[in-house]
């Protein structure tokens, strides 16, 4: 079965396990999953991500290991908030100066440019804008 939104799925998934407090996810890989994932990661959302190739499925699986603060009792989680911004129903283009700052500067935009799938402050400082993908806090 096709998805209509493989992104959204993939935030879904993400914000889902971090509301159940689990250590890690699983997902269907892509190229565009993967260069949010690394965004994720460098900007320490995440704890960290791997894609493996499993043996009789014909694609890869990406595994997110979600990133907590604190004992296992007492344990909060370092990401709040996912949100999809642009979708396959409406998209949201930004240019280089309209590029949204999200909670002043506390959280982040995924944006994808003609020069990659990039974090809002890099976009910013490339000069470039393109696609807001999400919002991350």
């Amino acid at each position: 079965m096709s998805m209509s939104d493989p992104i959204a799925d993939m935030l879904t998934r993400v914000r889902n396990a971090n509301m159940a407090g689990h250590m890690s996810t699983s997902l269907p890989s892509s190229k565009i999953k993967v260069a949010i994932a690394t965004i994720l990661k460098e900007e320490g959302y995440i704890e960290d991500f791997f894609v493996t190739q499993e043996e009789g499925k014909p694609q890869p699986v990406l595994q997110v290991k979600l990133k907590y603060i604190g004992e296992r009792r007492n344990r909060s989680s370092v990401l709040t908030g996912l949100e999809r911004v642009s979708k396959p129903g409406r998209r949201i283009y930004a240019g280089k100066r309209e590029i949204p700052w999200v909670l002043s500067g506390m959280g982040i935009s995924i944006v994808s440019t003609p020069k990659g799938v990039m974090s809002d402050r890099r976009a910013r400082r490339l000069g470039v804008g393109g696609e807001i993908i999400c919002k991350v806090w």
